[in-house]
């Protein structure tokens, strides 16, 4: 550890908004005689002149670090809370909400996970120093004394920050043995802040990676989700790559990196899924359709007299893609929602001799809300450098927004249905609830879809024939 002078730091302007929410809390810690500091990413983000690279921002959460035990915490801030919430407390956090803002306050602490458990094993102390090098990154281990203002960094974050270098403040094979999920973390602050990791922190990433299967499932999730949002996440993600940890979660993206057809001249598909993610917007479920949308290529490539092929890649996909986030622990919803933008990513190029109003009402039904979501997936999956056919397809998706604009303003396109809904079509055909009246209601949805809107007479008169011949009568 490197010692530094105490004296007050020049505070960046868009600290103060969080210095004048956190004054209550000091000065009821400074009355007792406890040490408190300003850690996380206000005090790097400050520094580094710049808004929250890979954090949720300055107006989120303000995290804490004290001197003082869980129970002289509680004991300092409850009639200072609107809400108060001890669940950490055994780790040594305390919540509270107060003026619209999120605290947390920790006790100083080291923590370390034990080989083979998912449990970070506690232990609190007195030492802020102590408590920083306990901490992932260098640009992550300073603190800001409050409410003297003085700079804590011994381990020279703020040179580290300057330089674009990731390290560890102790040596990576401890950092990542307290919690391995930094490992996975790392790629983030590579993506979020344009850092150089250090060769001796991806050498111990090569050697640990494994050490990442003790940890859960929902944390690698969230980690990945933060690391897809950022607005140039590739950087992060080759780290994954080449360092074989996505390997302990995710090996469905190296096995991307196919081989390369030298005849064919057929582009590296890992390459092609990097570029893709990073055109998409920060979306979550845009970003992670864009990393799975290709994911059943290495399953379903074959070469024969006419190239590289990828029949039926779509529809492998989707169930790997399925499998995988399930296993990631992704809510339903989400996943459902992913797995059918990879279904269909292909579907607008069955369309290459225009847009009947058919097809148009097909492609809108079924993509339903994810509608526009798909369509800039299918813009941004052009990478080609053939800049004929970036062309051509950018025309030909033009021209299908154009139709479906039109369409929805003749029809209710944004919510296509049966001319005639269940209730209409028991009473016309005086039948009760059953398969027949699901059957029918799919007869009317196909005419919905193929014709557009016909009418009640001409509906009627369609579904009457269609009754006749389905009973025969």
């Amino acid at each position: 550890m490197s010692s530094k002078p105490a004296s007050p730091m020049v505070v960046p302007e868009r600290l103060r908004p969080i210095l004048e929410a956190t004054r209550p809390i000091v000065e009821r810690f400074q009355a007792a005689g406890k040490r408190i500091y300003l850690v996380g990413g206000p005090v790097r983000d400050g520094i580094a002149g710049r808004p929250g690279g890979v954090e949720p921002g300055l107006d989120v959460d303000i995290d804490l670090t004290t001197d003082a035990t869980p129970d002289e915490i509680e004991s300092l801030v409850s009639d200072l809370s609107d809400a108060m919430w001890n669940q950490g407390k055994r780790f040594g956090t305390i919540g509270l909400m107060r003026a619209g803002r999120r605290f947390e306050i920790t006790t100083h602490r080291a923590e370390a996970y034990v080989a083979d458990s998912r449990k970070p094993e506690v232990q609190f102390g007195s030492d802020i120093e102590t408590d920083l090098s306990r901490r992932d990154f260098t640009v992550n281990a300073m603190a800001l004394s409050l409410p003297d203002l003085v700079l804590v960094d011994p381990f020279n974050g703020i040179t580290d920050l300057a330089a674009r270098r990731l390290r560890t403040p102790l040596e990576p094979e401890v950092s990542f043995s307290d919690d391995p999920l930094r490992m996975l973390r790392a790629a983030r602050f590579i993506a979020g802040y344009g850092l150089k990791p250090d060769a001796e922190l991806v050498t111990a990433v090569e050697s640990m990676r494994s050490r990442l299967e003790i940890v859960s499932r929902e944390r690698i999730r969230d980690e990945l989700d933060k690391l897809l949002v950022l607005p140039c996440p590739a950087p992060g993600l080759w780290f994954l790559v080449n360092t074989g940890l996505a390997e302990e979660f995710l090996p469905e993206l190296p096995a991307l990196a196919l081989e390369q057809d030298p005849v064919q001249r057929h582009k590296d598909v890992l390459a092609h899924t990097l570029a893709v993610v990073e055109k998409t917007n920060p979306e979550r479920t845009l970003r992670l359709s864009a990393l799975f949308h290709d994911i059943g290529k290495p399953l379903t490539r074959s070469i024969g007299p006419g190239g590289v092929h990828f029949h039926h890649h779509d529809v492998v996909g989707a169930r790997m893609t399925r499998k995988r986030m399930q296993e990631l622990r992704y809510p339903t919803e989400v996943i459902d929602d992913v797995e059918r933008l990879v279904a269909l990513h292909l579907r607008f190029h069955t369309y290459k001799m225009g847009w009947t109003d058919a097809a148009a009402r097909r492609y809108a039904h079924d993509a339903g809300p994810l509608l526009s979501r798909l369509n800039e997936l299918t813009r941004c999956d052009c990478t080609t450098r053939n800049e004929a056919k970036a062309r051509d397809l950018s025309v030909r998706m033009d021209e299908l927004e154009r139709r479906l604009v039109d369409l929805r303003e003749r029809e209710e396109l944004d919510s296509i249905r049966p001319e005639l809904d269940g209730v209409a079509v028991m009473k016309h055909l005086g039948i009760a609830p059953s398969r027949d009246v699901g059957a029918a209601l799919d007869f009317l949805l196909q005419i919905r879809l193929d014709e557009g809107l016909l009418g009640e007479e001409e509906i009627v008169r369609r579904l009457d024939a269609w009754w006749a011949e389905s009973t025969g009568s």
